[in-house]
């Protein structure tokens, strides 16, 4: 057994599933809404007896190395690791240790590389200590919070990372250019990153995508290079560009370090800055992501909702602040997280809140609002709420907003306290909400739906899933064999499992699906998978499952001759003013033979 299959022997693949969805057991199964498309009735079902799962909405299915890489977007070898680690399992010296990585492999390898250089420069070489003043004596940031954020230093030296990871590590120019941390200007390569302190950017696996890199506030001389200027007028920070393992929006600061105590106490508090998430984390609040953007993006929201059923957001104290709070909660409430907001006074953000009055911030957290509480009394307190005008600015701000809230229940307590506030009917409230939802509707695209399967091919599928899944005996199979002996079937999966199933019981009287699938060569086994999870209704004794296959065998027949019959039909009206008599005569009696060979009962 090699080691791949070692690791999905080991894997019990409704607990390994279950730390991402809430399954429920149905039958000898379970099931869950699927987590790849948007589904009200849940149509993903695992096998704890297979080890297997297959989505009947999307069509995705496989095993636990499958899911994995769907779910957290993988590439095997990581899915590989991740697995093995989680099983005890040591990996053995193989090709993705030896050099032979693809795109995303070689990324994070060479970003742990270059983490590493630029932790060195900070701690430890000369050309880091203003870096490490600074972080020490001015943003009062211990040695624990460097170590335990992996903060660093860029030179201002123009390809020092470059030279390192080209001469020292043997990676070629094209690596470091994909990997975002160098550039090329008229053949020569440069750090992309250059008199800059460096925030290593973690995926919540613990893998190295990309860095953040801030100028010193302090710096003086405007040193030149291929892609910036060090002086005043550059910019502040600087990201990774997108690269195959960094997407911007797709991503928190500190998530790898929270998210454990985010889960504890299934609570996220999100800030924008990254020094902002090390000050609260300075001060033992440590369930704080900080978001690399003005506002959450849906992938950012998707990605904390595996980790906790509430956001607290803490924005900076300013207008764009607030307008990337409005902008977040659109995508936070389709993802249904409860939200509410911390209200600082008298700061610009976090980071200078936490050092100015520790215990202030921390009431303030524990006092945080309701963010439709806060929004509806900051909006009442701007606004004169007895004027005409006055209540159109209050509404026009909070019902787009309110008619964003997925909890029917919560939109009703808010449409109500507002109706309240304003002395406004709730009846003219849900008008203007209708007005926003129509024109909502009006600006979206419609994709026509693609042409659901035919009944032949869903009754195919459903007959192959009644055989499989119940220990069918020799003589219930030999009976459907009778009925389909003139069958041919439109998919040709399925007609070789069938086929399979026939030969199997030449040996065999009693059907078992372990044993059974050993037969089966590989190209097939996903059909068996999806029909072995097929979801059946539930039959009383088994008869009842014979007199279910046999109906289903028989309309399958129906369907076929049918078929068939109109195309002959078609064919002999065709041939009847041709000289040809005798194919006439044939296709006359083939015409007569099918309709006998339909069902009579």
């Amino acid at each position: 057994m090699d080691q791949a299959s070692e690791i999905r022997e080991k894997i019990d693949i409704v607990s390994f599933i279950s730390e991402y969805l809430p399954l429920k057991k149905m039958g000898r199964n379970f099931k869950a809404n699927c987590p790849f498309h948007n589904e009200n009735t849940p149509s993903f079902v695992v096998s704890p007896e297979r080890q297997i799962w297959h989505c009947f909405g999307c069509n995705k299915g496989g095993d636990a190395y499958t899911f994995l890489m769907e779910y957290e977007n993988m590439e095997f070898p990581e899915a590989l690791r991740a697995l093995a680690k989680k099983t005890g399992v040591t990996l053995k010296e193989s090709q993705f240790k030896r050099g032979e990585y693809s795109e995303k492999e070689k990324i994070f390898t060479i970003n742990n590389l270059a983490l590493k250089f630029y932790r060195y420069i900070l701690t430890t070489h000369a050309a880091g200590k203003t870096a490490l003043e600074y972080l020490i004596k001015q943003r009062k940031l211990g040695k624990g919070m460097i170590e335990t954020f992996e903060l660093g230093f860029s030179p201002n030296a123009g390809s020092s990372l470059s030279d390192y990871l080209v001469k020292k590590k043997n990676y070629k120019n094209n690596d470091l250019i994909l990997a975002g941390l160098s550039i090329e200007r008229n053949g020569k390569l440069y750090d992309f990153f250059r008199g800059r302190i460096m925030f290593p950017l973690f995926d919540h696996r613990g893998n190295v995508v990309g860095f953040s890199g801030r100028s010193l506030e302090d710096t003086s001389s405007p040193v030149k290079q291929a892609s910036h200027t060090f002086a005043s007028s550059a910019p502040k920070y600087i990201n990774t560009r997108e690269t195959a393992v960094y997407h911007k929006g797709s991503m928190f600061f500190g998530l790898n370090s929270a998210k454990e105590e985010i889960k504890q106490k299934e609570n996220a508090i999100i800030v924008e800055g990254e020094f902002d998430a090390i000050s609260l984390f300075q001060e033992g609040i440590k369930n704080v992501v900080a978001i690399k953007g003005t506002a959450l993006t849906e992938n950012q929201v998707s990605l904390l909702s595996r980790f906790s059923p509430k956001v607290t957001l803490c924005l900076d104290q300013d207008s764009a602040g607030f307008e990337a709070t409005k902008r977040s909660l659109e995508v936070i409430e389709k993802k249904g997280l409860v939200t509410s907001i911390i209200i600082l006074k008298d700061v610009k953000d976090p980071d200078e809140a936490i050092k100015k009055n520790p215990g202030e911030f921390k009431k303030a957290l524990k006092e945080s609002r309701e963010i439709y509480d806060f929004l509806i009394e900051k909006f009442i307190l701007e606004n004169n709420k007895n004027s005409a005008s006055g209540k159109k600015i209050i509404t026009d701000n909070l019902l787009p907003l309110i008619s964003n809230i997925s909890n029917e229940i919560i939109k009703e307590h808010y449409l109500k306290k507002l109706s309240k506030v304003l002395d406004i009917s709730s009846e003219s409230l849900n008008k203007e909400i209708e007005k926003f939802s129509k024109k909502n509707q009006e600006d979206k695209i419609i994709i026509p739906k693609k042409d659901k399967r035919g009944r032949r091919e869903l009754l195919e599928e459903y007959l192959i899933s009644l055989i499989i899944q119940n220990e069918n005996s020799k003589e219930g199979v030999q009976k459907i064999k009778k009925i389909l002996s003139e069958y041919k079937f439109g998919t040709p999966s399925l007609e070789k499992i069938l086929e399979n199933i026939y030969l199997y019981f030449e040996k065999k009287d009693k059907f078992n699906n372990q044993d059974f699938v050993k037969s089966l060569s590989k190209e097939l086994l996903a059909t068996f998978d999806m029909c072995y999870l097929f979801p059946l209704p539930k039959f009383s004794t088994e008869l009842r499952h014979e007199d279910e296959l046999r109906k289903v065998a028989k309309e399958l027949l129906i369907i076929y001759i049918k078929d068939r019959v109109r195309i002959i039909s078609e064919e002999i009206r065709q041939k009847e003013n041709d000289k040809n008599q005798g194919r006439l005569e044939e296709l006359k009696k083939e015409f007569t033979r099918l309709l006998s060979l339909l069902p009579k009962n």
